[in-house]
Order: structure tokens, then C-alpha cells, then sequence
């Protein structure tokens, strides 16, 4: 009987938000460190934040969460997603999103990127409802 490993989720972010929303997470699921790592860019190249990621892999899955698709995160993200088949990207993270990895993180990786993506799409929303979003600024409708 294959037995799914659960995937494991490494939050890849600028300055201190990586730790911050990471704890966040786990205040709010007490997962353990091991499900869900910080790891700050500060002063580091993408290359030598490639290598600080390869240190936190596991076997399974794991899910690079980036604050930004650009930056050096994500490009150290994309470094390690060459390379490695199990590494998943997914750029643009919120606390709704992170909640749910944690929550769901036993789902064959195939179902849990797309319910991801699709939880945190639909925690971003304006109130009042009233305002509608245009390129160049927020307006009322009428």
C-alpha cells in the first residue's frame, strides 16, 4: 500500500514577513516546526538562498511558498524547481492559504496546489462591496 507523504511547505519571503506569517500559522494550527518553515532572504544571494532551502527538504512533496513570483526568492524558488521534480512554486501567499496547507497538507499534491491556489484567491476581497476595482484606482460603482 503506497502511503501518501505529507507535504511539507517552506515560506520564502523578504525582511522578517516569512517568520512573522509562519507563526502566524502555527499560533493558530500548533503545527510543528518541521511542517511549515521560515526562511528570510535577508542578506543572502539567490543562489546561497537555493542552498539554504536544499537543507529543509524532505522526502515528499514540498510547497515553496513566495511572497513575490520576482526578487530573489523567487528566482531561488525557480533554481530549485529545475532541478528537483517535487518542489511545487506558489508566489502571492496569505494567511488563508497557509492555514489551509497546513490543515490539508495529506492530500496527494495534485489536489492540494489547486485548492490552495483557489483559497487564497478567494480570501483577497474589498469591503464594502461597493467598490470596484479598476487598474488605476478603487471607485464606488454608479
Amino acid at each position: 500500500m503506497n502511503e501518501v507523504v505529507p507535504a511539507r511547505g517552506i515560506m520564502l519571503a523578504h525582511g522578517a514577513m516569512a517568520e512573522g506569517i509562519v507563526d502566524a500559522v502555527r499560533c493558530i494550527t500548533g503545527a510543528g516546526p518541521d511542517v511549515l518553515v521560515p526562511l528570510s532572504n535577508r542578506g543572502l544571494s539567490p543562489a546561497a538562498l537555493a542552498d539554504a532551502i536544499r537543507a529543509h527538504l524532505g522526502p515528499g512533496p514540498t510547497v515553496l511558498f513566495t511572497d513575490l513570483q520576482s526578487g530573489s526568492c523567487g528566482f531561488a524558488a525557480r533554481i530549485l524547481a529545475r532541478e528537483l521534480p517535487d518542489v511545487i512554486i506558489i508566489s502571492g501567499v496569505n494567511l488563508p492559504m497557509l492555514l489551509d496547507f497546513v490543515i490539508q497538507r495529506e492530500l496527494p499534491i495534485e489536489d492540494l496546489v489547486p485548492r490552495l491556489l483557489e483559497k487564497g484567491r478567494a480570501a483577497v476581497c474589498c469591503s464594502p462591496p461597493s467598490f470596484e476595482y479598476h487598474a488605476d484606482r478603487a471607485a464606488p460603482r454608479g
